[in-house]
Parts: C-alpha cells; sequence; structure tokens
C-alpha cells in the first residue's frame, strides 16, 4: 500500500482511503518568493470508520465536498458537513476525522514563509482548528488545485503560476471579491457584489435592491446571481456580513460593535445569525480569537 501525504497508516490492515487522488507541488522562484504556494493537494472518498491525519509542518485547508464528518485533535472536536472547511496550523497532531457513512473531501496544504498569514485571512486561527463555511467558489477553486497538482506531479512540470492564481482567487473570493465558480463574474452580479463589499456590509440590501443594481427583473437576477456565485444572494451577503464580524472581534470590537459595523444593531439578532452561521456565538469566538 503506497504511503499517502495527508493519511497516516496505522498497520498493514489500514485501507487507505476510496478515490485518493494527491499530488506534491515544488515551487519554481516566483511563488517561493511571494511567500505562499501550494505545497500538496488532493482529494479522497472516505467511507464509513476513522482515518488519521499525518502530522504536519505546513498549513492545511481541508473542506467536505459531500457528506459529513467529525474531526477531533486533542480538545478540539466538531462536525463538518458539505460546503464546510477547517484550517489546521502546522503541528497540529493526533488529529483524527470520523466518518458515520462517507465523505468526499479536498485538501491542500500551503506553505511559505506568509502562509500564516494567507490562511488567516481566510479565517484561520493560529493556535486553534477553526470550522466556517466555503464558499461554492471556493471549493470549486480548491477542485482546480487539486487538479493542476496531480497533472503538475506526474508531468514533473516546475511551473507554478496556475496554482498561484487559483489560491489567490481563493483568497479574493473569501473577501467578498468579484470571483465566479468558473470564471469573472458578470458586470450585472460584480456590480452588485462590489457593492456590498463597497461599505464593509454594513448596509443590507434587500433581493430588490440587488436586482435594482443589477438591472434585472428579481427572478432573472437571483436565477444569475446562483449561476455566478453558487449560492442565493441573500446567503452570499450573510456570509459576507459574518467574515466581516469574525474580523472585527479579531481586531478587539465588542460584540454590540461588530454587530452594528455589519448593519445588525440588535445584538440578540445578530448573536443569533453569527452562530447559525460560524458555529459559535460571537462572544466565545471572540474569546477564543485573541487568546
Amino acid at each position: 500500500m503506497a504511503d499517502s501525504l495527508l493519511f497516516q497508516s496505522k498497520g498493514e490492515d489500514t485501507q487507505m482511503p476510496a478515490l485518493l487522488v494527491e499530488g506534491s507541488h515544488t515551487p519554481d522562484a516566483l511563488a517561493s518568493a511571494s511567500g505562499v504556494y501550494i505545497a500538496a493537494a488532493g482529494s479522497a472518498m472516505l467511507q464509513n470508520g476513522d482515518q488519521q491525519l499525518r502530522t504536519c509542518d505546513m498549513w492545511l485547508w481541508l473542506a467536505v465536498e459531500n457528506g459529513a464528518l467529525n474531526i477531533r485533535s486533542q480538545d478540539t472536536s466538531f462536525t463538518l458537513c458539505t460546503g464546510d472547511c477547517c484550517m489546521l496550523p502546522p503541528g497540529s497532531s493526533n488529529t483524527v476525522l470520523s466518518v458515520p457513512q462517507e465523505a468526499r473531501v479536498l485538501w491542500l496544504m500551503v506553505g511559505g514563509t506568509l502562509s500564516g498569514a494567507f490562511l488567516q485571512r481566510m479565517g484561520a486561527l493560529p493556535h486553534r482548528i477553526m470550522k466556517q463555511g466555503a464558499l461554492p467558489s471556493q471549493l470549486n477553486l480548491a477542485k482546480y488545485i487539486v487538479q493542476a497538482t496531480v497533472r503538475i506531479a506526474a508531468s514533473e512540470d516546475a511551473s507554478s503560476a496556475q496554482l498561484q492564481q487559483l489560491l489567490w482567487a481563493m483568497l479574493a473570493s473569501h473577501s467578498g471579491q468579484p470571483v465566479a465558480m468558473d470564471a469573472v463574474l458578470s458586470h450585472e452580479i460584480a456590480k452588485v457584489v462590489d457593492a456590498m463589499r463597497k461599505n464593509q456590509y454594513r448596509d443590507s440590501f434587500s433581493l430588490s435592491d440587488m436586482a435594482a443594481l443589477s438591472r434585472m427583473p428579481v427572478e432573472t437576477f437571483r436565477k444569475r446571481f446562483v449561476s455566478e456565485v453558487g449560492m442565493p444572494p441573500q446567503s452570499y451577503q450573510l456570509f459576507c456580513k459574518m467574515e466581516r464580524a469574525k474580523q472585527l472581534l479579531k481586531e478587539g470590537y465588542t460584540v454590540r460593535q461588530a454587530g452594528v459595523e455589519v448593519g445588525m444593531a440588535d445584538p440578540y439578532h445578530f448573536s443569533k445569525t453569527f452562530k447559525n452561521i460560524v458555529g459559535m456565538s460571537p462572544s466565545a469566538y471572540s474569546k477564543t480569537a485573541l487568546k
């Protein structure tokens, strides 16, 4: 049985995940000099049971494309469902994925001197595994990264340009910039995304407001937005608001202040929405992030 870059074999009877595809990548000079690059990437179909991850000296981004699993690492345990991701700091050990039925996962190992800062801009905490949602465009980009990494590894092609472009597109998407599922957003949809981002998500646009900005009928706009971005416009707006709120809480804002900054002046409504999307209350997140 061949060794896996990510999964730890615990003995001769241990089965590697089904449909395991992975590859490593040595960055070229430009990618290395940038301070952040893809070192390895892969995908796997996990069957019922436990899979232990190798201890890695790089940052690991892991997402569930389909299914569900529980992740345990030292004193941390939580469930990841379809569309969820988590980021593991370098040196995370004794990490186990427990799968009740089956789950398909995507993963990226990110190296470089600036990899920590890069992943923290995507929502990671420097000292703890953190669960969060992933935008459909990010999952799509991750699949392209896996495909490109495997292709580069197989052909021994040293070019890193495509991987760098895809990696930075993942950050751009997370930051609310106009990134579509397969290409750049159309002008009409990009106008709406840019309008949300321009005022740091303080306004709460209704579906009618967004359609008016795009100069399309409401239902036409809704269908176009879902087609290009991969999720409904108001779900996307809430995702961006909560990502902005997480950043503010990390900067020391109070729960009330963070709520006001993202257009939710009612602390109860803000806290309930934050917990539904992030998985913990804003006060608990703030304590964790500021440790």
